[in-house]
């Protein structure tokens, strides 16, 4: 559950929604920016053309080159989500163009790190490729790049993340986020810079009368539409359309046994799945196998086209799931103790940002541990651990208004030598230093974080207002599950309101389930505070009394029967 203060969003006037349009979804729509209709429509033909990504018809030529050749391709892809997707959708898609050898190889982040890493071009040379194609990593793997040229491999770049002032030498390189570039969008994940690429060479070798005549990459929008959410990439109009679509396969039943398989295990219902199950059911079960094992594991669950095969595959998915809740948990607790003593250390004022480290941390779960912190004390966050080679390796979370991958680039300019290698986003990014340079780089961190962070606009609840007692039911859930995606830069609806706690418990060790009536009117309803009370918060349940709740409108579904549920994001106690 957020902690912080709520605030309502701001709408813009709308020009010609429908006349029927729910009011309440025009509000919504007006709250994230939207202005026309015109700005609704998800369809396929609305996509922003594939030839217009930057590098595209030069990767293309590259790919024509090599299936000529009949050559050896090797994707090399991240240990999360959207890397998982990339490379099964990169390999799916070769294999049906008739590429006679395509194959991939995960980095085992332990051993080797993130990225195109010289290490791993070496253990990818013991394939002999001739070509290796890099999917939502590689902008910045200039020794890796010069590594494969070294052994003759020509290189393939797709990538989404932020490039550094100086490229590395690969044959082609795809991305929307070069400084240059001229793409209508910089927010595709990796998984969709995937999919524009592979289909843009789809369409080049139907051209020519070769690959596979009646494929199409739109089969694959499922695994586009989970790489999408999962990355947490802004939902602009062009992403929304790739989510939009896959989502519509998938409730079609449209998609790879993979996904089935693990839509299965987290008892989501597939004819009825939303954006949302992807990022909280069905993500975190392939992101357990980067962070506590290897990712080839996800990615052959993505592969399979076996659906014997791909619930085994998600049954070992959900094990290592419940293993690194478990492990994140600890590692909550502990960072939450770490913090509170720095509360008391500087009498409640905190660092404008932290950097948490303890020797006994788990490398995979860093990431989460730094996310969760981040939403209890409203500022960038890195949590660090020991990697196999002595390094210490952080993920960083931040707020809005710190860019956190720009302050990492500027304390590398800053102070030459003490980052190794970092790399990510504006909200989130990872960085490897030296274990004897950490009070160094903690100092330098605050610094840096101290010009770019407005204390003010930090803890923000956003909502989109307060609802009538005509507008609190089931059918306006339903209206609004079924309007997105939602997500990150479109986030799902959110209201607030004046309530009366009627009663409260803790279930399931950490959630806070309630009874809850709105002040304005007198009927009761089912509300559910997730992770209330994780970490080192309190596990115990409310007085009756007066509240103040930011929520979102959900449907329970139970034995058949559909019925409201608020599930609180925000509450406040009188």
């Amino acid at each position: 559950m957020k902690a912080g203060k709520i605030q309502r969003r701001t709408s813009v006037p709308a020009e010609d929604f429908a006349p029927e349009m729910h009011s309440v979804l025009r509000r919504v729509y007006a709250g994230r920016g939207v202005r026309s209709a015109s700005e609704l429509g998800l369809g396929l033909d609305q996509l922003l053309p594939v030839s217009t990504l930057d590098g595209i018809d030069s990767a293309v030529e590259l790919l024509l080159r090599h299936f000529e050749r009949r050559s050896r391709v090797l994707v090399i892809g991240d240990f999360d989500t959207d890397g998982a997707t990339s490379s099964a959708l990169v390999v799916r898609s070769l294999r049906r163009l008739g590429f006679v050898d395509a194959g991939y190889l995960v980095p085992n982040r332990f051993r080797f790190g993130y990225g195109l890493t010289p290490e791993i071009v070496v253990l990818a040379a013991q394939r002999s490729p001739a070509l290796i194609i890099t999917v939502d990593n590689g902008i910045s793997s200039h020794e890796g790049v010069a590594e494969a040229g070294r052994r003759g491999i020509e290189v393939l770049i797709t990538d989404h993340h932020l490039p550094p002032g100086e490229l590395p030498r690969a044959a082609a390189i795809v991305n929307p986020n070069l400084v240059d570039a001229h793409f209508g969008s910089r927010a595709l994940a990796g998984v969709g810079v995937a999919f524009y690429l592979m289909a843009a060479l789809a369409r080049a070798l139907q051209a020519r009368g070769s690959g596979a005549s009646g494929f199409s990459v739109a089969e694959l929008l499922d695994l586009v539409a989970l790489g999408t959410v999962a990355d947490m990439v802004p939902l602009d109009h062009n992403n929304r359309i790739l989510v939009a679509q896959g989502m519509k396969r998938l409730r079609a039943g449209r998609c790879v046994a993979g996904i089935t398989a693990l839509l299965e295990q987290a008892n989501r219902s597939l004819p009825r799945v939303v954006a949302q199950d992807l990022a909280f059911a069905v993500a975190p079960r392939l992101n357990a196998a980067g962070r506590l094992d290897d990712m080839s594991l996800g990615v052959e669950c993505l592969l399979t086209d076996d659906i014997v095969e791909a619930r085994q595959l998600a049954a070992r998915l959900s094990d290592l799931n419940e293993e690194r809740r478990a492990i994140e948990l600890r590692m909550q607790a502990e960072a939450l103790q770490a913090v509170g003593r720095l509360h008391l250390e500087s009498r409640g004022e905190l660092l404008p940002g932290l950097c948490l480290y303890d020797e006994s941390w788990h490398q995979g779960v860093v990431g989460l541990v730094a996310a969760r912190v981040k939403d209890r004390v409203h500022r960038p966050v890195i949590a660090l651990a020991r990697a196999e080679d002595g390094t210490l390796r952080g993920s960083a979370r931040s707020v809005p208004g710190v860019h956190i991958r720009d302050v990492l680039e500027a304390i590398a300019t800053r102070h030459p030598g003490l980052i190794e290698r970092f790399g990510g986003h504006a909200m989130a990014a990872g960085l490897t230093l030296q274990s004897d340079l950490l009070d160094r780089f903690a100092s330098a961190f605050t610094e840096e974080v101290s010009g770019w962070l407005d204390p003010a606009a930090q803890g923000i609840v956003e909502t989109d207002g307060e609802l009538t007692p005509e507008e609190m039911t089931l059918s306006t859930a339903l209206v609004l599950r079924e309007s997105g995606p939602w997500g990150s830069a479109f986030p799902e609806p959110a209201f607030d309101g004046e309530f009366v706690l009627l009663e409260s418990r803790i279930v399931g060790e950490c959630h806070l389930k309630m009874r809850v009536r709105p002040s304005v009117s007198g009927e009761v309803f089912d509300a559910i505070a997730f992770r209330y009370a994780d970490g080192d918060a309190p596990r115990r349940a409310l007085p009756q009394g007066r509240a103040r709740l930011a929520y979102r409108l959900d449907v329970n579904e139970y034995l058949g029967t559909r019925r409201l549920q608020l599930v609180v994001e925000h509450l406040e106690t009188s």
